[in-house]
């Protein structure tokens, strides 16, 4: 396998003692066979094959997404497991965890084990499986977690859907704390929510559309949060959208419980006030909310409260997204946007730095899917040669013409954006160079 080094750039991603990264340095990255061969500054390019000068620009470990969906099986004309890691690869993302709301579901050792091979023969990035909680995600049949976890499953979720019943809960909760994965909830309480498709509030009432509450997110983290009190699984909020949800989370996190949540760019950047003129492309679930929904989410970052950053990214076919705002999906593209837009949304504002943006869309979302222990998420020597060369002075447009994957549902196209990933490594190998 051919060598690689990454010259004069500023390195951050050495993880320290304590968690977290050390400080920035300047130095080089070497590469060879699939792995990091040494960090640090003037290193020699003689035994390279090929050198990207990174000068300007800021070296880190290859980023994470826990939550995308591909799509595959069932919704190629969405996207595929190939066409999902040319998106993935161009955001500067060298491994996704999909989710497992695919037809059939992603429910079994075998279903695990075939996204696994169709990943390796056809995917530019790696692809880890959240697998289902429940049989065909119908919320009622325990699948067999620990079976699951074995075949390589790295999270479990019935994401697309919430799982309603407090009894079934207890026990996946249950079944993924002996497993030692998180559980990642989809939390709608859906008796509230039947008819809704935009966040409850004067828009929607403007528009004559269904409101959905924040209730309906909000109690099912409470109610999830109270079950896990005596079980202690890991359980994992996915795309929070609420204030009060943010409020709900910091109260566990500050009583010790083990609770982590992670926040969307949509939901850091846009309100209710994008689905004016029933604009299908900011149809969300959950909905796209209010300013102080945005702003409490942003302080959840900043505090600590949030320590994951996930796109939910969401494929559709423009034919789907076209019809009535009633009747059209939810979801939006994100891997190809992601790290402007929270380049936007949090290091632009002064919420944080360059520096915890990237551990949040590397080692947090590497714990939270145990992909820590396979060296993915931090730069060490020895680790595996996964890196995403990032410009974070760089100008350039969200244009449908410029992506990878194969749709383009997304309110941001048109949006001028400042940061971008010019080169992301995978394995020691170039998949893809702005």
């Amino acid at each position: 396998m051919a060598s690689l080094l990454i010259a004069g750039g500023r390195v951050i991603g050495s993880p320290q003692v304590g968690g977290g990264f050390a400080p920035p340095t300047d130095a080089d990255v070497a590469m060879e066979n699939g792995a990091i061969r040494d960090i640090g500054p003037g290193l020699s390019s003689d035994p390279a094959d090929r050198v990207i000068d990174a000068s300007g620009c800021l070296v880190v470990p290859g980023l994470i997404d826990p939550h995308v969906h591909l799509r595959e099986p069932g919704g190629e004309h969405k996207e595929t497991l190939e066409t999902g890691g040319r998106a993935a690869t161009a955001g500067g993302f060298t491994t996704v965890c999909c989710m497992p709301n695919t037809g059939p579901a992603l429910d079994s050792p075998e279903m695990v084990g075939f996204i696994a091979h169709r990943a390796a023969a056809t995917s530019a990035c790696r692809i880890f499986t959240v697998a289902a909680a429940t049989r065909g995600r119908r919320g009622d049949d325990v699948t067999e977690i620990g079976l699951l976890a074995r075949a390589g499953a790295v999270g479990i979720s019935d994401d697309g859907d919430c799982v309603a019943s407090a009894a079934v809960m207890a026990r996946v909760l249950a079944a993924c704390r002996d497993a030692g994965l998180a559980f990642m909830q989809h939390c709608q309480e859906t008796t509230m929510t039947r008819g809704a498709s935009m966040h409850a509030g004067e828009v929607a009432a403007r528009l004559g559309l269904t409101g959905w509450p924040r209730a309906a997110e909000e109690i099912i983290i409470e109610r999830d949060v109270r079950l896990n009190a005596g079980i202690g699984s890991r359980y994992h909020v996915q795309h929070i959208s609420s204030a009060g949800s943010v409020d709900i989370v910091r109260r566990a996190r500050a009583a010790g419980r083990p609770v982590t949540a992670e926040a969307s760019p949509h939901h850091l950047l846009l309100t209710h006030e994008a689905c004016e003129d029933y604009d299908t492309a900011a149809k969300m679930n959950p909905p796209l909310r209010e300013r102080a929904d945005v702003d409490a989410l942003r302080a959840g970052v900043a505090d600590g409260t949030i320590t994951v950053l996930a796109t939910d990214h969401a494929p559709h076919a423009p034919q789907e997204k076209a019809r009535p705002f009633e009747d059209a999906p939810f979801g939006i593209i994100g891997l190809e946007t992601a790290l402007p837009l929270y380049a936007e949304a949090l290091v632009a504002t002064g919420a944080i730095g360059w520096e915890r943006l990237i551990e949040l869309m590397t080692i947090e979302p590497a714990r939270l899917c145990g992909l820590d222990r396979r060296g993915l998420g931090s730069l060490t020597v020895g680790g595996p040669g996964d890196v995403t060369v990032i410009d974070p002075e760089m100008e350039w447009t969200l244009d449908a013409a410029c992506l990878a994957g194969m749709s383009r549902n997304t309110p941001f196209l048109g949006r001028r954006v400042r940061g971008r990933a010019v080169a992301t490594i995978v394995g020691g190998m170039v998949r893809f160079e702005a």
